[in-house]
């Protein structure tokens, strides 16, 4: 008797935010937001960045002035990472 295939889906929470945080603990407890290729979108958001109602694939210049009064910390796509 052979073994079927299995395939398995992950979906984590903040994946991006997440993946950046590990490299840079000091981002824990901050406001975070990783952004497409070419800096355009939203990607990715930590929960305190949801928190201020900024949604997924919205525009970054949008949403600029929250990221300045709540000093955001923006990322670029880190796919390699």
């Amino acid at each position: 008797m052979s073994e079927q295939p299995r395939i398995a889906l992950v979906d984590a929470n903040n994946f991006y935010v997440s993946c950046e945080r590990v490299f840079r603990p000091d981002l824990n407890d901050k406001p975070v937001m990783v952004l497409s290729n070419n800096d355009g979108c939203v990607v990715a958001r930590s929960q305190q960045v949801k928190d201020l109602g900024i949604k997924m694939g919205v525009p970054l210049f949008q949403v600029q002035h929250l990221v300045n009064q709540h000093q955001i910390q923006l990322f670029s796509s880190n796919y390699t990472l």
